[in-house]
């Protein structure tokens, strides 16, 4: 009989998500309670939960194609995990959107500078989260169907993907350091694509079952 392996991660499913939103709720706070002034707290902690949830959505986005070109316990527990992590990620963005809200009422000048085009991507991207984070459950998996979750769920992925390096992109003439985030996304979006390529080969290879 094969040997179960422990999973690394000591927090699973539903205890993993409830550590990782407390992390970002006490990152949040502390930025709020340390900073004298309540504004720029505010922006700072945007600017925070904006980097706690690129890093989430990096770990669900890459979870797949780690687990196929670099086997391990680890990585096959990021798929197992995958999940959580991206209802984690929809939870640090969902307190991304709030710190928005707040900024835009301590500062009357935000909202007025906005473009409508401007929200396009945004906009786009939080729809996108909802959606995917509504159907990450059995109920709404049966309910729409398996192909129509995976059409959805693979669409969504890819157009975060496109909004976090359109983001990330048009900010590097503002700081240098931008190029960080963008670089990092892209070497995601190629890990990802190697990583179907190496799964369709392999699917490829695999010897017909017998009759």
């Amino acid at each position: 009989m094969p040997i179960a392996t422990a999973s690394p991660f000591r927090y699973q499913g539903w205890s993993l998500f409830s550590l990782l939103a407390a992390l970002v709720l006490l990152m949040t706070g502390l930025i709020l309670v340390l900073n004298p002034d309540l504004t720029e707290g505010v922006r700072s902690a945007i600017r925070a939960t904006a980097r706690s949830s690129f890093i989430l959505f990096l770990l669900a986005f890459t979870a797949s194609a780690f687990a196929v070109l670099v086997p391990s316990p680890l990585s096959r527990s990021m798929v197992r995990e995958r999940r959580f992590i991206g209802l984690a990620f929809a939870f640090s963005h969902l307190v991304h959107a709030v710190l928005i809200y707040s900024y835009g009422q301590l500062n009357p000048e935000f909202w007025p500078g906005r473009t409508t085009l401007g929200n396009v991507p945004g906009t786009v991207g939080y729809v996108f989260i909802l959606l995917l984070a509504l159907t990450s459950f059995k109920s709404t998996t049966r309910l729409i169907g398996f192909q129509a979750w995976k059409r959805l769920h693979v669409t969504g992925m890819w157009a975060l993907a496109a909004i976090f390096a359109y983001s990330n992109f048009k900010r590097i003439p503002m700081s240098a350091w931008y190029v960080l985030p963008f670089g990092l996304i892209c070497a995601a979006t190629a890990l990802r694509l190697v990583g179907k390529l190496a799964q369709a080969t392999q699917r490829r290879q695999r010897p017909p079952h017998a009759a």
